[in-house]
């Protein structure tokens, strides 16, 4: 890969300039970290306790669980060590690692919530075909090919925007290496790269919106109240996670690089990146009885 840049390191300017706010942003963001981990972890763990959830939409809900794991363990520890050490400098190669990681993730996030909105189409518009289709040889095919398709995803963005030429400055007016802000400090022409970025993100929220359009009228359609319930409160939780990761991915990411804010963008990137991964937990625990009883049967456990 050909580097055309003269800047060999990037320096971050955080979240805050304000030396105050440091030991306040630094515990908030060690909870929110810790919540991350521990109510994702306790969602893989109550799911492969219990043998009743072993299904395509829970197997999906793992993956979404370990993806925010790691999607949250690039940038948060990082921060937390920035805090405490107010050591900002990244070096250009820490950086492109940092970023390639990143979309790595959460390439693989939005991949793994279309597939999971193909999952509860099939399930509520084609529940006859559903087993047939949707089995374990299916799912864990899928599974890799998310992950496999994330990092691809991520191959590309990474690739185009470490060629661009960096000349100077070296600030990033940001707490982590993000596309918008690198996207900024290029001096050339980087409409080739929000172009990818727009038509990447876009075939995915596509394929999603397509999915919903048939779901929801099939919905409706169900005659047993009690089976609308059921159905309505398990795409609510699914539509809730696509609107925390989305909107403020879309907010961030396809907005023209000459009218993006790195102030507001920064407060943007904290809902996406940390506080969306730590609420998904509790969105589908909250929201879905199976899930608590699974809790309930694995504390039961731990207790005898």
């Amino acid at each position: 890969m050909d580097n055309q840049s003269t800047v060999t390191e990037f320096r971050l300017l955080g979240l805050s300039s304000f030396p105050e706010m440091q030991p306040l942003l630094f515990m908030s963001f060690l909870i929110i970290y810790l919540l991350t981990l521990a109510g994702n972890l306790s969602i893989c763990l109550a799911i492969w306790a219990d043998t009743t959830l072993h299904t395509p939409m829970y197997f999906f809900l793992v993956n979404l669980s370990l993806l925010d794991i790691l999607y949250s363990s690039v940038t948060l520890p990082n921060m937390l060590a920035m805090l405490v050490a107010k050591i900002k400098s990244l070096s250009f190669s820490s950086c492109m690692a940092q970023l390639y990681f990143l979309i790595s993730f959460a390439g693989s996030e939005s991949f793994l919530l279309a597939l999971m909105a193909y999952d509860r189409y099939m399930a509520i518009c084609q529940p006859l075909y559903y087993t047939t289709i949707m089995n374990q040889r299916t799912c864990m095919g899928s599974a890799i090919a998310i992950w496999i398709c994330g990092f691809v995803y991520s191959m590309l963005h990474t690739f185009f925007i470490a060629r661009l030429p960096f000349c100077g400055p070296n600030e990033i007016n940001h707490f982590f290496c993000e596309i918008p802000p690198l996207i900024k400090l290029a001096c050339t022409d980087t409409y080739n790269n929000e172009v990818l970025v727009f038509l990447l993100s876009g075939a995915v929220v596509l394929l999603i919106s397509t999915s919903y359009a048939y779901i929801l009228p099939t919905i409706t359609k169900i005659r047993s109240a009690q089976g609308r319930r059921k159905a309505f409160s398990t795409c609510a939780s699914h539509l809730l996670t696509i609107l925390l990761f989305y909107g403020p991915g879309f907010f961030t990411h396809l907005r023209p690089s000459s009218s993006y804010s790195m102030d507001i963008g920064k407060v943007v990137s904290v809902f996406y990146t940390m506080v969306t991964p730590m609420l998904n937990p509790m969105i589908y625990s909250l929201r879905n009885k199976d899930v608590q009883a699974a809790f309930k049967k694995a504390i039961g456990r731990s207790r005898k």
